[in-house]
């Protein structure tokens, strides 16, 4: 029999669904995605490195959960911008303006096709995982004696409850962070299925998600 690749690289995945910006795995444990802006921590004085240290040496003994700090390097997709040049070289009335927006437009050419031009960004990973009061064999014999109404009233009780323990856990994270000087915004439903579509599929070109 064919086998199915679709169906076989899924069971690989361990996401359940995206849920108001929250990634509920297979497990029942929960994950929330903060973007963090960079520090520039070379252009600070001595002083101010120490204090940036001890303020995130600080953070990080406040913290009685697990984070994984995760950071995405790829290169930059220049394309949007050329097309822009293209429609304001279309635009130009004036032939010197034509002619140094098309010069422009071959050196940005040029330089990008023989430089890596790469972005990063920073992401914290917060954790929730449920009680053992909320495993999965009470909740099997609580679906196996009520309606589908009835369970999932009660799903969707516990999703809150496990919801409001992880927003407690991202509000301790983001507070640390700017004490830390480092800006910071919980990813949304579509920025974290944009984020694990392009882990996922790495030969695809994207926009990089950005801190307004």
């Amino acid at each position: 029999m064919a086998s199915q690749p679709g169906k076989a690289t899924q069971e690989f995945v361990p996401i359940k669904e995206i849920r108001d910006g929250y990634a509920i795995l297979k497990d029942g444990s929960m994950r929330a995605i903060v973007l963090a802006s960079s520090v520039n921590f070379a252009l600070k004085s001595e002083e101010e490195q120490n204090a940036t240290l001890y303020q995130f040496q600080d953070f990080l003994n406040s913290l009685d959960f697990s984070i994984q700090i995760f950071v995405q390097s790829r290169k930059l997709d220049i394309r949007p911008y050329l097309a822009l040049l293209e429609n304001r070289l279309k635009e130009q009335v004036i032939d010197l303006l034509k002619i140094q927006t098309q010069e422009y437009i071959n050196f940005i050419k040029n330089f990008t096709e023989t430089t890596n031009i790469m972005t990063k960004s920073f992401f914290i990973v917060v954790p929730y995982s449920p009680s053992i009061s909320q495993g999965a064999s009470p909740l099997s014999f609580f679906k196996r004696s009520k309606g589908a109404a009835e369970v999932k009233r009660r799903d969707d009780e516990i999703y809150e409850e496990n919801r409001a323990q992880l927003e407690e856990r991202v509000s301790v994270v983001e507070q640390g962070l700017v004490r830390c000087g480092i800006r910071v915004v919980q990813l949304g439903t579509e920025e974290v299925v944009e984020l694990f579509y392009k882990l996922f599929n790495p030969g695809d070109t994207e926009k990089p998600i950005k801190i307004n």
